[in-house]
């Protein structure tokens, strides 16, 4: 039989697989160095929607040499079991209390976190809840608070029944991210291809549609009010080193969420990469590697 092509599976630091339990799934994460004597400062990876680990293999690959590399893959996410919506809850609290579980299960200090898009608001809430573990934060085009506006393109997939068939029967999420989450460069085939591997069915696309449902559009929407906590708590996260990098033509996270985040945080370091889009290290590998590069350097824990 003719192998797949093109073969993705050679871009992805599977040597570093490693899945913990979460109550009766398995959730996956890369971690290249797991044993106890590893003291080395842990950058902690955490991606948003639909993205997966995958999102993260350079930063493995550039800085396993001087750091414990550690990037999970929510439930429902990349190699991660993918339960039904009746087994597992897919909202903000659930994925952040699945980090929350897997800094302490494996120990994890002198964490530097890199978190983009709805792994912003994850990765910031486990932060919070672990902060005395905490060394560091970069950012790249997220957001922590309730959303200042919904694109009518993630709006409309909020459509009850037509959304999720949408989403999930005709992948018009992940899919058309290949393409709408650029603004500088096209994605390689073989790269586009691996970040669409985990969502090929309706059941692999469970997460997908779940980050989107969690998006409140209105002040009773149940995540809404645990968005607006995290922003009041981000102050507790003040005192960190902290760079924003910012992909300023991304039309989802926009210059407005930048500037957001800069009022909480005045001393953040900005870097604004003037033409790139949401998918930021994709779009803008070489730039947003040495802006996180520069970051870890001169912020040593």
């Amino acid at each position: 039989m003719k192998s797949e092509t093109p073969d993705w599976r050679l871009l992805y630091p599977s040597a570093a697989s490693n899945y913990r339990q979460a109550g009766t799934f398995r959730y996956h994460y890369l971690d290249q160095n797991t044993g106890a004597e590893d003291n080395r400062p842990v950058i902690l990876c955490v991606h948003g929607n639909p993205t997966w680990s995958f999102y993260y293999r350079e930063v493995v690959r550039r800085f396993s040499a001087t750091h414990r590399v550690v990037v999970v893959d929510h439930m429902g996410c990349g190699l991660s079991d993918k339960p039904p919506r009746n087994k597992f809850d897919y909202t903000f609290t659930a994925h952040r209390d699945n980090v929350v579980q897997l800094i302490d299960e494996l120990d994890l200090r002198h964490i530097t976190l890199l978190a983009h898009d709805w792994g912003g608001a994850i990765g910031l809430g486990a932060s919070i809840e672990r902060v005395g573990r905490m060394s560091g934060i970069i950012l790249l085009n997220t957001a922590a608070f309730p959303p200042p506006y919904v694109p009518w393109r993630i709006g409309i997939l909020r459509t009850p029944l037509l959304g999720s068939l949408a989403i999930r029967g005709f992948n018009a999420f992940a899919g058309p991210a290949i393409s709408m989450a650029m603004s500088k460069t096209r994605l390689r085939s073989d790269v586009a291809a691996g970040l669409l591997c985990p969502y090929r069915s309706w059941q692999d696309r469970v997460a997908i549609d779940g980050f989107v449902r969690d998006i409140p559009m209105t002040p009773n929407h149940r995540t809404h009010r645990e968005l607006v906590k995290l922003e009041i708590d981000l102050a507790r996260l003040a005192h960190l080193p902290k760079r924003l990098i910012w992909g300023m033509k991304d039309w989802c996270f926009r210059p407005e969420c930048l500037d957001r985040f800069v009022r909480h945080w005045p001393d953040a370091e900005v870097v604004k990469l003037p033409d790139v889009g949401h998918y930021v290290i994709e779009d803008a590998p070489e730039a947003t590697l040495q802006a996180i590069e520069e970051f870890v350097t001169s912020h040593k824990a």
